[in-house]
């Protein structure tokens, strides 16, 4: 049995990363590798990997484990901060830069181990999306460690931009625009938990589509 210690951090037993998580323990069978939903439950190890976290992990805890692993959908420096992935199909991107780099105190900032491409066709509703980059996230993981620990990672080089974090009034769909130029910001809305909405004739509305 391979003896690196691995624990991965899904700090919301309900995010939509969890199953992507528990695939990555099934085929890296062999390791020793635990799946954790506190940061009090990271114990010490060799690779702590931070998958959909919500808050910044101290740094007395980030100390337990040789290298602390975060993976972001964009080419960092530029893209940094908050649902990188959706801000960039916003933005019509068929392509989706993926990280694998250091977590450390300050956000998206440490070295880079691995990048890839999330391959869009323009067609995905929220759940295509998030398998992609479920799957992604799961193959850029096993490919580092293929490669650990002997695999150095590079400083982050050039000009850094940060997305903001979303809001339930970035959901708000403007009805002056036509369905075509909605369906990119239609599709990225999480359907049960943060739906598209708009405002007409005095009424609310909440908008969910489907693939026929």
């Amino acid at each position: 049995m391979n003896q690196t210690k691995i624990t991965i951090l899904v700090d919301d037993p309900g995010s939509w990363i969890q199953p992507y998580a528990l695939e990555i323990i099934a085929r890296i069978e062999g390791y020793s590798c635990v799946l954790v939903h506190k940061v009090d439950d990271i114990a010490e190890g060799d690779i702590l990997l931070l998958l959909g976290c919500t808050q910044i992990i101290p740094s007395e805890v980030l100390k337990r484990n040789k290298l602390n692993l975060v993976i972001h959908e964009s080419a960092v420096p530029q893209g940094k901060g908050w649902s990188p992935l959706s801000w960039q199909v916003l933005e019509g991107a068929k392509q989706i830069p993926i990280t694998l780099l250091e977590a450390t105190e300050k956000v998206d900032s440490g070295k880079i181990f691995a990048q890839d491409i999330i391959k869009l066709d323009g067609s995905e509703l929220y759940e295509e999306l998030k398998a992609k980059q479920g799957h992604a996230t799961q193959n850029i993981f096993l490919r580092f460690l293929e490669k650990w620990p002997e695999i150095q990672g590079q400083v982050q080089v050039g000009s850094t931009t940060y997305y903001r974090k979303r809001t339930h009034e970035d959901d708000e769909l403007d009805t002056s625009k036509s369905l075509e130029e909605l369906f990119d910001h239609i599709r990225i809305c999480d359907p049960e938990k943060f739906p598209a909405w708009f405002t007409l004739r005095g009424q609310r509305y909440t908008l969910k589509i489907e693939k026929d």
